[in-house]
């Protein structure tokens, strides 16, 4: 919702297939988040990762990884977006993985006693 006029402007040749503000889903919104965060957490906990930096690195690779193949697959496919739109979605997913990364190993090692 952040940058939904940016990608409003910078949509495909498809038109009309974008959901207006007030016509949003957001429980599947935000069950899409929650459950891309239970795969970072996930993998941030089997790969042992216990610095916040660590986690933020990791999770943007993640990010950059994910949000690339799914958006080339789609614009491949589809007439949904643009290069542009897409290279904005990959950019913006990367940087939002890696904070959502830095949370979830900050969050994890909060119970962990120092020595």
């Amino acid at each position: 919702m952040l940058f939904s006029n940016f990608f409003m402007e910078h949509a495909g040749p498809a038109k009309g297939v974008a959901r207006a503000a007030d016509h949003m889903l957001l429980l599947y919104i935000a069950l899409g988040n929650f459950l891309f965060g239970f795969l970072l957490a996930y993998i941030i906990s089997k790969a042992g990762i216990t610095t916040v930096l660590s986690g933020a690195i990791t999770s943007a690779i993640i990010g950059f990884l994910v949000s690339s193949s799914y958006d080339s697959v789609s614009y491949g496919t589809t007439w949904v977006s643009s290069r542009t739109s897409i290279v904005a979605d990959i950019a913006i997913f990367t940087v939002t993985s890696a904070i959502a990364g830095a949370i979830v190993t900050w969050v994890a090692g909060m119970g962990k006693k120092t020595a």
